[in-house]
């Protein structure tokens, strides 16, 4: 060995690049941070935001519901996913609102504001259709929709797929 056992700068380059990457990968396989409660947005190194998914749709079956109601949220897709953050929001003014009361394996429940609000991903295993139970807040809130940001991998993610409209019923 002509440089007496050194080790070649690339590789030590790739090394350090390895080891970053997967620090960072490791801080979220467990869940999304608390730094993305109000935006939705990873906090992974160098991602890429996808402007709009044919992949992933989030939906209920219900159009309308009263205080206190539990609405069944679910998400469909075409596509493995590996992290969420699902979300129900008033419309009038984008506030998180409600408790999510029933998750699906590989989730949990997060604290943005008030315990279950935010729903994220557990683990890092490979996630596809999941559903999960809302319970409005027993007072009147508004109009709501739900939001979820899937991570696809590492880099790739869309943010703010936004579920259609459900109405509170009894508004005048």
């Amino acid at each position: 060995m002509e440089d007496g056992g050194r080790a070649h700068p690339a590789i030590v380059g790739w090394a350090c690049t390895t080891l970053c990457l997967v620090s960072y990968a490791a801080a979220f396989s467990q869940g999304a941070s608390l730094s993305a409660c109000t935006d939705m947005m990873p906090r992974h190194l160098r991602v890429q935001l996808h402007s709009s998914s044919n992949y992933v749709t989030v939906h209920t079956n219900m159009s309308s519901y009263f205080p206190g109601d539990k609405v069944p949220v679910t998400v469909r897709s075409t596509r493995d996913y590996m992290g969420f953050m699902l979300q129900a929001r008033k419309v009038s003014n984008n506030e998180i609102a409600g408790t999510f009361i029933f998750l699906p394996p590989g989730s949990k429940l997060l604290t943005c504001f008030e315990d279950g609000d935010t729903v994220t991903h557990s683990d890092k295993s490979l996630k596809r259709n999941l559903s999960f139970i809302w319970k409005a807040p027993d007072q009147p809130i508004g109009d709501i929709k739900f939001l979820i940001s899937i991570v696809q991998s590492y880099f790739v993610y869309w943010a703010k797929i936004e579920s259609a409209v459900v109405a509170q019923g009894g508004q005048n």
